[in-house]
């Protein structure tokens, strides 16, 4: 994975934006302390997390358009990559239309 891969990842899920918000303040606030980051600002589409040494995580959530439903995730970071990678696989992935 390149370098601006890391900083920046999207996944798909079927949870509503509000509902990935929820799990994002769970699962960041209870990792390990080495990388455990702390709520620092939130809206209705994103929260921004503080982790050990000033990391900052950005979680955005936007609602999908079309009859399916689900929520685009995205997640910015530039060291909590892997955090944000394993957030993401806590979530339900979104089935895929045929």
């Amino acid at each position: 994975m390149t370098s601006a891969a890391r900083t920046l990842q999207e996944y798909r899920t079927s949870l509503t934006p509000s509902d990935v918000l929820a799990q994002a303040k769970r699962f960041f606030s209870t990792r390990n302390p080495l990388y455990a980051s702390f709520l620092e600002k939130e809206g209705p589409g994103f929260c921004t997390f503080r982790g050990q040494g000033g990391e900052e995580v950005v979680i955005g959530v936007t609602a999908l358009d079309g009859g399916g439903g689900g929520t685009r995730v995205t997640g910015s970071t530039y060291l909590f990559d892997m955090q944000v990678a394993r957030f993401f696989a806590t979530l339900p992935e979104l089935p895929s239309s045929s």
